[in-house]
């Protein structure tokens, strides 16, 4: 491209060709004061701030809109100028609200930043501000006219940069021009995508997030996607969902893999903390996140095993005890990393909760079994109908490298008279041993003591087995059991009936027999500093729900064999020093075996961490990140989708027609991590 060669306050420049003299002084780390330029955006110059004086020009000229010619001799900081700059800068604070400190941008402002570089008297000027209520209807954002400078940069990044075109240019009553929604409607009703790009862009307060929208304890890069910081492992959620729009299905289940390596499983039972996080929920409904996750597994042809990384073998060996989400997680990305790895586990079958702690009406074993081959096809081993005893023997056979991963697999009874009784069962042994074919026998009426996912598997396995009536009973009301939203539906079609708000006094027994629990119902309940739980019981509303068969189901535990010689903690947890490392050299715990029974995709984000880990101890990098999917750069113009805010989830996924469909309902947050923040006058090298 041809140069052209201009001098900007004395500096000699040389330029392409084409280029305005804003950006041929930025390119110089040359500051030239600006409100309405942005780099992103086509510039107007409407806030003549940026205006130059050109030697044998007359005039001043606004250096966003002025292209560079050859031999041009720029001056950009005279008195002139700025006293037309202070001048230009009152007549927009006087239209200003004065108190900046209740301002969300208050001293990361672009407004507040100039008028103290320009050495601007604030209120020289007689104010000609008439104060309008801020406006808070609109799903997500807030809108402040009384901080709006009418610099247009929202109005040109909607239609210009996201061709939406929601927001315009409208003259109130009085005569002043403001930005605004389109016709005054709300954003809904003008087609708004809620990409939040007018956000991004406004220099002031006048547009805002909602307070709680986006988390603030976490980078910038990671909160401004709220689906993917809400998951444990990170997945990067919009650009698969991208992708399952675009109908390139093998892009999308690659992208599910570079974190997690079992999508399939995932699609099934995750506890889609993704959706909870969905900054669609405040628009209507959330994205379906899992049952998109859940169709772009079953696209699944393996194509992305030819990105997969496979490091050269290492020599070393790892013994990892438990063959659940967690160990064989671990056991995958060790097994990439170049080591020997050796999986035991004490069960029949690989897979730990996804084979034995949760219902195959809701994970099917084929799934299971090809989690498992896909690891095997690694070279994993993994060795059934093993019981570890002690780290010694596993020492003994030369293992460099011990992890546990043994979950929390053991029932936990509640200290009530009556628990022990003969058809009185935990949950684990009662799911465990259907699983295996050998159920333990029930009777007609089954209640389930709980209020999580566990509960409800564990109801609908009753109901399964031939129990007539199955009841739950739990401490939480109904809005705040830890069951999902379709673990409860599922269990209220198929007949299970909840008794919320219960806190139980007795198993009551005929000949060491279960009869029924006794039960009280509760107002509220908290805990107190030291975690003891503190009920407000309803008067006189004792009773007893009838029963023949009796399932704890309100929690787990590890089981913690003794040659282990573990720290252990509250609820019987193994204490790690980081997370993973145990006190003892080279031997490790992960997963709810250090922090209680949580949910799988957690297991895979802490299990990652373990191999990066010890990767690490044992002489790797500990590099365990992989690309799986072609890198894309989407194309912010996301145009107008007529009724946007009005498209209802759709809850079935498993056709393609649907999962585009419910895909294109995404608000695509993660385009605005593509949007330039502007610099401020001082991170300028000559100001």
């Amino acid at each position: 491209m041809n140069k052209v060669h201009i001098t900007i306050d004395g500096i000699a420049l040389a330029v392409d060709e084409g280029k305005t003299l804003m950006q041929a002084a930025e390119e110089a780390d040359i500051y030239i004061p600006h409100l309405c330029h942005h780099p992103l955006l086509p510039d107007i110059g409407a806030c003549r701030l940026c205006i130059v004086e050109i030697d044998g020009k007359d005039g001043v000229h606004t250096s966003c809109t002025t292209k560079a010619e050859n031999g041009m001799v720029i001056r950009s900081k005279t008195e002139k100028l700025n006293k037309m700059r202070r001048l230009n800068m009152e007549l927009m604070l006087s239209n200003h609200i004065e108190d900046c400190t209740t301002c969300p941008k208050y001293s990361n402002c672009e407004l507040q930043s100039l008028y103290q570089y320009l050495g601007v008297t604030v209120g020289r000027l007689k104010p000609t501000l008439h104060s309008v209520p801020v406006n808070t209807e609109n799903p997500l954002f807030v809108r402040d006219l009384n901080r709006c400078v009418s610099c247009g940069r929202c109005v040109r990044v909607c239609k210009d940069v996201r061709g939406v075109g929601a927001l315009d240019y409208e003259k109130t009553e009085s005569g002043r021009v403001q930005v605004d929604v389109k016709k005054h409607d709300l954003l809904k009703d003008a087609d708004c995508r809620f990409c939040g790009a007018c956000v991004e862009v406004c220099p002031t307060g006048a547009l805002q997030d909602k307070e709680g929208v986006f988390r603030k304890d976490l980078k910038r890069d990671l909160s401004m996607v709220p689906c993917q910081a809400e998951c444990p492992a990170n997945i990067d959620v919009p650009r698969y969902v991208r992708y399952i729009k675009e109908e390139k299905y093998q892009d999308a289940v690659a992208v599910i893999r570079e974190k997690a390596p079992f999508p399939h499983s995932l699609g099934h039972i995750c506890m889609a903390f993704c959706e909870k996080g969905c900054r669609r929920g405040g628009v209507n409904e959330a994205l379906s996140i899992r049952e998109l996750k859940r169709f772009a597994s079953s696209q699944d042809e393996g194509l992305w095993r030819e990105k997969s990384l496979q490091k050269q073998d290492t020599g070393k060996r790892i013994a990892i005890v438990g063959a659940g989400p967690a160990g064989l997680t671990s056991a995958f990305y060790l097994r990439k990393a170049g080591h020997d790895v050796t999986v035991f586990e004490k069960l029949p079958t690989p897979g730990g909760m996804l084979a034995y702690g949760i219902s195959e009406y809701r994970l099917p074993r084929e799934v299971v079994a090809r989690v498992v081959g896909e690891i095997e096809r690694l070279g994993v081993k993994i060795k059934t109908n093993v019981t570890v005893n002690s780290v010694n023997e596993l020492n003994a056979q030369g293992f460099d490298a011990v992890l546990f991963a043994i979950g929390t697999g053991m029932g936990v009874r509640l200290p009530i008279d009556g628990a022990e009784a003969e058809n009185v069962y935990t949950n684990i042994d009662f799911l465990q041993k259907a699983a295996l074919g050998t159920p333990l026998p029930i009777g007609d009426k089954v209640v389930v003591l709980g209020g999580g996912n566990v509960a409800f598997d564990c109801a609908l396995t009753a109901l399964n087995l031939g129990a007539k009536e199955v009841s739950l009973a739990c401490l939480e009301s109904r809005e705040k059991m830890t069951a999902s939203k379709d673990e409860i539906e599922e269990g209220e079609q198929r007949g299970v009936q909840i008794f919320n708000s219960r806190t139980f006094l007795a198993v009551t027994t005929e000949e060491n027999k279960a009869t029924g629990v006794k039960c009280q119902i509760v107002d509220s309940f908290s805990f107190d500093e030291n975690k003891r739980l503190q009920l407000q019981i309803q008067p006189d509303s004792e009773h007893i729900v009838a029963a023949d068969t009796v399932i704890f189901a309100a929690g787990q535990r590890p089981e913690i064999q003794e040659g282990f010689d573990m720290p252990l903690g509250r609820g019987n947890t193994i204490m790690t020093v980081d997370g993973v490392r145990v006190n003892a050299e080279h031997v490790y715990a992960v997963g709810d075996a250090t922090y209680g029974t949580h949910s799988v995709i957690k297991a895979i984000a802490e299990a990652r961490k373990a191999a990066h880990l010890i990767d690490i101890d044992l002489g790797g990098d500990g590099n365990i990140e992989e690309k799986l999917a072609e890198a894309s750069n989407p194309s912010p113009f996301i145009g107008v989708s007529k009724g946007f805010a009005d498209m209802e989830r759709i809850y079935d996924c498993s056709e393609s027609q649907n999962a585009c469909q419910e895909s294109s309902r995404c608000l695509q947050c993660d385009l605005r991590l593509q949007i330039e923040k502007p610099r401020l006058w001082a991170s300028y090298a000559v100001k």
